[in-house]
């Protein structure tokens, strides 16, 4: 690789949490790549941004705290942290500043150093089109450029004067294990690759799995009724595999529990079917081609206020993009057994419906792509584009 210089650009990045630290780590790669590595970086990040090489001012896990109850107690620490970013990108006087997500944070110190001469950067556009768009107004007042997932957010900003580029999904960029025969991976995980094979995807977190973990159980108990054969396997993170492991202990048929992304992937490749809670993952298993079911159940209270806050008809990213149902969402009161029994049933029989929803995958994924480029490496070029801009 090419001796960096002092007099490379040098890129100020901030992720405030696990999926930013991705992002970011593509970010920095797709950088170096586009450089021939004449890049250096500072801010903040976790394992993966570290392994490309950044210093994190501190640990990433200080700001990457959720929920409003777990956020009260951390106040004084996040303002001083936020203090001491501010005033490092102005000790650094980096070529741009990068901030990942994680609104929360990395916009408070965008904010605060608007007319600094430091081109200020935002990748993954706050769900404006979901709630509260009033926030696409506000931010477009301090920032200089967006980097958008969805190819429909530039619109919600760029009316406001706000610089908007859509780069593409990361999803696009995960693990691919097309080349792998379907046999091989389920002989890996002790799978028969003759039987049906579900995969179960009950939350990332605790209290996700807490909820929708026991109906989940009971729509197995009645599916192995008509689907004796039937196993399942449940890709987890290491904090949950205890919870999941206590679900599981009872269940009528065969479960794999498996951690990781690529062990995830392997269960996607050897899958029929998929029962998922609602997130990014229903949004893996449609590019990676898993007819599913999306179920979720959140507290009546949040579901009550939602009615008034939320402004979409889908919860699925697929079911979105697509403005219709390729995804048969079961939100709370309909996320119960006979109607997730019947959806699933539905599609371990009736090969025409499984065959319609990955037709519909196929047309959600192609728009989520932003030309021939991989996201990261679209995002590298803007951030590039942007720096060589602000130079002239």
């Amino acid at each position: 690789m090419t001796e960096i210089k002092r007099d490379v650009p040098l890129i100020y990045l901030i992720a405030g949490e696990p999926s930013g630290d991705q992002l970011g780590a593509r970010l920095m790669a797709a950088l170096k790549a586009e450089t021939d590595g004449n890049i250096r970086f500072a801010g903040i990040g976790g394992e993966r941004m570290s392994a490309e090489g950044l210093e994190s001012l501190f640990p990433i896990s200080e700001i990457s705290v959720m929920g409003l109850a777990e956020v009260l107690p951390h106040i004084p620490n996040i303002l001083k942290r936020i203090k001491q970013t501010k005033d490092h990108v102005l000790k650094t006087k980096p070529s741009a500043l990068v901030t990942i997500d994680a609104p929360g944070f990395s916009l408070k110190v965008s904010k605060g150093l608007k007319g600094k001469s430091i081109p200020l950067v935002h990748y993954v556009a706050p769900s404006v089109w979901a709630w509260k768009p009033k926030r696409a107004e506000k931010i477009s007042k301090y920032l200089d450029h967006l980097l958008t997932l969805l190819p429909f957010e530039p619109l919600y900003f760029e009316k406001h004067g706000l610089e908007t580029t859509f780069v593409g999904h990361p999803v696009l960029e995960g693990q691919q294990l097309a080349e792998v025969h379907r046999d091989q991976i389920c002989a890996e995980l002790s799978l028969d690759a003759s039987a049906p094979i579900m995969t179960v995807l009950p939350g990332s977190r605790r209290g996700e799995v807490s909820r929708l973990g026991p109906v989940f159980k009971d729509t197995v108990t009645e599916l192995v009724k008509t689907l004796p054969n039937l196993q399942c396997v449940i890709p987890t993170v290491k904090n949950v595999r205890p919870v999941i492991d206590e679900l599981t202990e009872s269940w009528p048929t065969p479960v794999r529990v498996i951690e990781g992304v690529a062990g995830k992937h392997k269960a996607f490749k050897c899958s029929d079917v998929a029962l998922a809670a609602s997130g990014t993952v229903a949004l893996e298993l449609a590019v990676d081609h898993v007819p599913t079911v999306v179920a979720y159940k959140v507290a009546p209270v949040t579901a009550f206020l939602a009615k008034f806050l939320l402004k979409i008809k889908y919860a699925s990213l697929a079911n979105i993009l697509l403005d219709r149902e390729v995804q048969p969402e079961l939100i709370q009161e309909k996320c119960n057994v006979p109607n997730l029994v019947a959806h699933l049933s539905s599609l371990f029989h009736d090969k025409g419906k499984r065959e319609e929803q990955i037709n519909g995958y196929l047309e959600a994924v192609t728009m989520l792509k932003a030309g021939d480029d991989m996201p990261s490496t679209k995002a590298a070029k803007t951030v590039l584009s942007i720096i060589a801009k602000a130079n002239h």
